[in-house]
């Protein structure tokens, strides 16, 4: 496929908010690309190089962009940051000032083969001299380049490709593509996707052997399978009837769920729920996991939580938060910080899978994997199977003792297989936080922000912030927040922000308000509020309840939390958004019509 060709096409998917037409356009692109091509077409059009999980980074900052473009097209350095300024994407700006300009012939015959390989040329540019080499190789890019090809290299080398297009829309494209649109062929791929993390495998596959394809990706070392999530549950009783009376209740540790992947021979890896190999922040676990683990290859899941280093005992998710994205003074974060991996999961021993064995078999397993004595640094969740409230309540009440911030019911029915990537009530979570009011914390996204005035002027003075809808693949806002904010991090929340501004709202986002600065979905935030009510305004389960209504968070609150473990795509959902609702409705016993409208 020409290079030009695949810029078309982002025109085409920009011009839109549809997502049914985004999913049309995107279904008839990975009908015409080549199979040898496919994978690359479907990571560029997610502004990425590799699968998310191998973290290929350009390294091009926008001064190098500037550069390269001023080098292209003959214009100061000054002129172009000024534009940029006005425009707000230095795309748009190479757009205005290739306009009009004759590309060379090879623009025509550029194949997506040859920019990609070529990108990776620059994101594999390291050592002395790289910074040079970047911009040249850029440059080589857009010299050969037509107004609407500049446009989406430089957004792409930026990390601001901004055409809106998820895994799940992708994912639709090839069920469209390749299976008819039918939700049978759907989950098949989607299956598929959840234990590769990888649409590349998964598109060749389809193309090699159709949906019968799937089932030949396989769990594999080194490459994550996206995690099994919880379901939430407003009281012990009611997560012991949704169990049929017996589950397995598990300590929620707080702190940082890892993927730990023993290859047979080398070094563990480390991946966090978001999927990013974070190996280089813990290296006392990558010297303890061998010791720990009995057989390899082999893929484990756990808890990894912050330890007081004097009484041993577990301390709160602030703590483990600081060795998070470490890459310097290691050796002092592990003294200063230790931390312990609860292991709770396992989903590969040796040659044999054990994700579709059921949760006791699996938990047998991960106890005969984990040598008792193996290291202080691993160790097994503690759980215990309860079969009435009374015990239930005894174990809650020592998690919380222990640290924990609350319980994981487990099922022990047949089919308690791990189901990768989906959310559900064969685990569900309840928290110490439920025991109150709504005083259930929620992870929200980060969509907009409205200017702050008097003590606020010239940061932003309160953040819209939205849930997702995996369904829809969009993010609903649900609530407009100020509070919570210590002065040091309004300080810092335009900076933290400003990567990703953009000029409009982004496609994927609904709401009613319009903030004074839009941005692209990204990074999740922990709140708190008083209660749900119904909102004409917010667009987060907008109609499930009522007519031209959504949810709203009143008075929220920041927590202090930043969820950096969480990917926009793991925030809390608008399902469970509205099942908080219902969950509030039923302690209450109040009506939904009774709510007034939260701004």
């Amino acid at each position: 496929m020409r290079f030009a060709e695949l810029t078309t096409v982002y025109n085409e998917l920009e011009a839109t908010t549809k997502r049914l037409e985004m999913r049309k356009i995107l279904s008839g692109l990975v009908q015409r690309v080549a199979r040898s091509e496919l994978a690359e077409v479907l990571y560029l059009s997610q502004g990425l190089l590799r699968p998310e999980y191998e973290r290929v980074e350009l390294g091009v900052a926008d001064s190098l962009a500037r550069r390269a473009l001023a080098g292209v097209t003959g214009t100061e350095e000054e002129k172009i940051r000024q534009l940029t300024l006005e425009s707000g994407d230095l795309g748009l700006t190479a757009e205005r000032l290739f306009a009009g300009r004759a590309p060379p012939a090879e623009v025509d015959s550029r194949t997506v083969a040859e920019v990609y390989a070529q990108l990776r040329a620059i994101a594999e540019s390291a050592g002395e001299g790289s910074q040079e080499r970047k911009v040249l190789l850029l440059s080589s890019l857009l010299e050969c380049a037509n107004a609407t090809e500049a446009k989406y290299l430089l957004r792409f080398v930026l990390g601001t490709l901004r055409l809106g297009v998820r895994e799940m829309t992708l994912l639709d494209a090839l069920a469209d593509a390749y299976a008819g649109g039918t939700k049978e062929g759907r989950r098949r791929i989607e299956a598929a996707f959840n234990v590769s993390s990888d649409l590349g495998i998964v598109a060749e596959a389809l193309v090699d052997h159709g949906l019968d394809g799937m089932d030949s990706i396989r769990i594999s070392v080194g490459r994550p399978v996206r995690p099994m999530l919880a379901e939430r549950s407003p009281d012990l009783k009611d997560l012991l009837e949704r169990m049929d009376g017996t589950s397995v209740l598990e300590y929620k540790y707080d702190g940082l769920r890892i993927q730990a992947h023993l290859p047979a021979e080398g070094p563990p890896q480390l991946f966090s729920r978001r999927l990013e190999p974070i190996s280089e922040q813990f290296p006392e676990l990558l010297r303890e996991l061998p010791r720990a683990i009995r057989h390899r290859p082999a893929i484990v899941e756990g808890e990894c939580v912050s330890v007081d280093p004097d009484s041993g005992e577990l301390r709160p998710f602030q703590a483990i938060s600081r060795r998070r994205g470490r890459k310097y003074d290691l050796a002092k974060a592990e003294e200063e910080i230790p931390v312990r991996l609860f292991l709770f999961d396992v989903l590969l021993e040796g040659a044999t899978e054990r994700m579709k064995e059921d949760y006791p078999e699996r938990r047998r397993r991960l106890e005969a994997l984990v040598r008792p004595d193996g290291s202080e640094r691993v160790a097994l969740a503690t759980q215990q199977r309860v079969t009435e409230l009374g015990a239930a309540t005894q174990f809650f009440d020592q998690a919380i003792a222990d640290g924990c911030e609350g319980v994981i019911g487990k099922s022990v029915a047949p089919d308690s297989v791990y189901r990768a990537g989906a959310r559900g009530f064969w685990w569900i979570k309840y928290k110490r936080e439920y025991t109150q009011a709504l005083a259930d914390t929620i992870d929200g996204v980060i969509v907009g922000a409205f200017a702050g005035r008097g003590r606020r002027a010239g940061t932003w003075g309160a953040l819209l912030v939205a849930v997702y809808d995996p369904e829809n693949d969009r993010f609903e806002s649900f609530c407009k927040v100020g509070s919570g904010f210590d002065d040091e991090t309004l300080a810092g929340l335009k900076a933290r922000l400003r990567p990703l501004e953009t000029a409009e709202r982004p496609a994927e986002v609904l709401t009613e308000l319009t903030p004074d600065q839009w941005f692209r979905p990204s990074i999740v935030i922990e709140l708190r509020g008083a209660e749900l009510s119904l909102s004409p305004i917010h667009r987060a389960a907008f109609g499930k309840l009522r007519a031209g209504v959504g949810l709203a968070l009143r008075f929220p609150r920041f927590t202090g939390r930043w969820r950096e473990d969480k990917k926009e795509t793991d925030a809390t959902t608008s399902a469970e958004l509205l099942g908080l609702y219902r969950s509030q409705v039923r302690q209450e016993s109040s009506s939904p019509a009774d709510e007034a409208p939260a701004s």
